[in-house]
């Protein structure tokens, strides 16, 4: 039987490393809204401290190309969130979330749907983990669609990220993610741009896991 998180309960939102990055995964921790069947909501606030595989220079992934940020060597980075809160929701049964993006005066951006696989959560370690499938869509407030990172997928594919048929399938699932926006379903007709985080909640603390891969790569790298 699920057991759900109260709201207000600080969990880490996981993205798994995979094959010789499987040591390497994206940590951020973040703040329980709302977690039912219909699915969980979560907050990533501002300064929130966390995990991110880099590159071993420190840049981001996407500085070695769409086949390389997945074959060229990473280490982990603790760094913080330096962008405006993002109101993340997963839904059940979905291979994708909807993250909620704000500008610094408080308005409404759009709505980011990463795909990704459905989400497999662990209680005791308060942590929801899954893997990034790299295509990404962006709707603006007037609900137009824009594609994301076809290229990244493509790229993916060439260094065996994912096969043929894998990308196809994730292509599958923005299809059906563009239905669910057309027919305006949950989580896009929930109305959660008007939602705001409650003052007293605090900024979550860094991550426990992979501390000291962390520290080793850091001195390692000084």
């Amino acid at each position: 039987m699920t057991r759900y998180w109260e709201p207000g309960t600080t969990i880490e939102w996981v993205y798994e490393g995979w094959g010789p990055h499987a040591d390497k995964p994206t940590v951020r921790p973040m703040t329980v809204v709302r977690d039912d069947a219909d699915g969980l909501v979560a907050w990533l606030a501002p300064g929130t401290p966390l995990l991110k595989s880099v590159l071993t220079d420190g840049h981001e992934l996407r500085h070695a190309g769409p086949i390389g940020m997945f074959t060229a060597d990473r280490v982990l980075k603790l760094d913080v969130w330096r962008g405006t809160g993002i109101l993340k929701v997963s839904p059940s049964g979905k291979p994708w979330s909807v993250w909620y993006f704000w500008g610094a005066d408080g308005t409404f951006h759009g709505w980011y749907v990463n795909l990704e696989r459905e989400h497999v959560r662990d209680a005791a370690s308060r942590r929801t983990s899954t893997v990034d499938h790299v295509l990404d869509l962006w709707i603006n407030p007037d609900r137009s669609i824009e594609w994301k990172d076809e290229d990244e997928l493509e790229g993916a594919v060439g260094a065996g990220r994912f096969t043929t048929a894998e990308a196809e399938q994730i292509v599958a699932d923005a299809h059906a993610a563009i239905r669910d926006i057309e027919a305006w379903t949950s989580p896009f007709s929930d109305d959660w741009q008007t939602w705001s985080a409650p003052p007293a909640w605090r900024v979550p603390v860094a991550p426990t896991s992979h501390q000291p891969d962390l520290i080793a790569e850091e001195l390692h790298s000084g």
